[in-house]
């Protein structure tokens, strides 16, 4: 007989609550996110330890950091403008943290600037964490012609904009 799979449990809060993320330090040195400002989407991750970043290739970078991201909701790390700018970029651009996981948090970076390396030092902000609310849904099949009618249709890849 197959087993029921339990099915996690969502709670809407306003904007004005707080949405709580434990964070544990599994390092002396790892430092716990912080925010830029007051109105700062994400909270900023610092890399744990010197490393280099080889160009074309991607890195892992150490945050010494562990969450426990509440059910209902995922982690998003997203590339720091500043660092873009230079060339250090996310090769995914947006990574997902998901509730159930436990694991170190890692920020996985490329070089693609001037130069064959890029020194992300100690404690350098490296990417932003983004908490947001996942939308209970699911797939339902159906024939192409249920799909309904819409203005743009199939195009795709540029097809709203100049490319």
């Amino acid at each position: 007989m197959k087993e029921k799979r339990k099915m996690p449990t969502y709670v809407a809060i306003t904007m004005d609550e707080a949405v709580e993320v434990k964070v544990a330090r599994t390092h002396d040195d790892a430092l716990l996110p912080t925010k830029g400002s007051i109105h700062a989407a994400g909270w900023d991750l610092y890399s744990l330890e010197d490393t280099v970043v080889s160009r074309r290739s991607s890195t892992m970078v150490r945050t010494g950091l562990h969450v426990a991201i509440p059910e209902g909701y995922e982690g998003q790390v997203r590339a720091r403008s500043s660092l873009g700018k230079k060339g250090l970029i996310l090769p995914h651009s947006i990574g997902t943290i998901d509730a159930d996981y436990r694991g170190e948090l890692f920020v996985l970076m490329t070089w693609i600037g001037e130069g064959d390396s890029y020194l992300i030092q100690k404690n350098e902000r490296i990417a932003q964490l983004l908490i947001t609310p996942i939308p209970k849904s699911k797939f339902i099949e159906v024939d192409i012609e249920n799909l309904g009618v819409t203005e743009r249709g199939d195009g795709g890849f540029g097809s709203t904009g100049r490319f």
